[in-house]
């Protein structure tokens, strides 16, 4: 299936190998995007790079994206290399803390907003100029289901991407007259390296396997999820490809849920 990126340059944070944000930078490349993967820590990000280029053309940019100054060079440096930018993916994000509310300092909030709320209102700020001059423009945030469903023991990552939901409707509210359309996917409980840090922590914890982590926390935190399983980050990458295509040319303002059943309301 053509989906009409080739020669599109797609910018990717959050793009280290076994993420969401890999697996579609991946399968844009195959389709003829150039792409520019933006991460935090270099050698991560080398190794990302090197796989996106046994398929297409790709570059790697480091930065700190909780700075300014860093955002504004990572820009620079993608805009000198290809001139413009068409596509936006913000796949970064941390689960950050995990505590009771009462036991949640300032710091443990402001550390994942600022993560997983402001780097979205940071690249989105960064890179927008370029599509609108360019007339088309494809912006796709990562909320997550906690966002609609939210977990107590994820107050500041529940509050964050609640926050990324709304801030990608009111962006496509105003950019779609500019030929951007800005749209969102929430995934649920996906086999990434975040994921896989947290089940590593349950099964310490509670002195079991990382096999009997997953199952158990099927079961106990996430009894809504109806294919009992975790998701794959290819899954995620599908429906974000399509996001990034000219076949969702009349799709903006949408949340795509790909979350296995996870959220158990409409």
């Amino acid at each position: 299936m053509d989906l009409g990126v080739k020669g599109k340059v797609a910018v990717i944070t959050g793009g280290d190998i076994g993420g969401m944000g890999h697996a579609t930078a991946k399968i844009l490349a195959a389709e003829g995007a150039k792409i520019a993967i933006i991460d935090k820590t270099q050698e991560p990000l080398d190794k990302a790079v090197e796989e996106v280029r046994k398929i297409g053309e790709a570059i790697g940019v480091t930065a700190d994206l909780t700075k300014l100054d860093q955002v504004e060079s990572a820009k620079k440096q993608i805009l000198d290399h290809y001139g413009e930018v068409h596509i936006l993916v913000n796949a970064a994000g941390i689960t950050g803390a995990t505590k009771p509310f009462l036991e949640l300092s300032d710091d443990d909030w402001w550390e994942t907003i600022d993560v997983d709320f402001m780097i979205a209102v940071r690249v989105c700020r960064a890179f927008i100029p370029s599509m609108q001059q360019a007339g088309w423009g494809r912006v796709v945030l990562f909320t997550s289901e906690d966002a609609l469903q939210p977990y107590t023991d994820e107050m500041p990552y529940c509050a964050a991407k609640a926050g990324v939901l709304n801030l990608m409707k009111n962006l496509s509210k105003e950019f779609a007259k500019d030929g951007i359309l800005v749209n969102s996917v929430s995934p649920a409980y996906v086999a990434t390296p975040m994921t896989d840090k947290m089940m590593e922590k349950r099964a310490e914890e509670k002195n079991m396997s990382f096999d009997q982590a997953i199952e158990t926390f099927l079961d106990e935190k996430r009894p809504h999820l109806e294919l009992h399983r975790r998701g794959k980050a290819q899954e995620v990458a599908a429906v974000v490809a399509f996001l990034c295509s000219e076949l969702s040319s009349f799709v903006v303002g949408a949340n795509y849920r790909v979350d296995g059943g996870s959220v158990a309301t409409i």
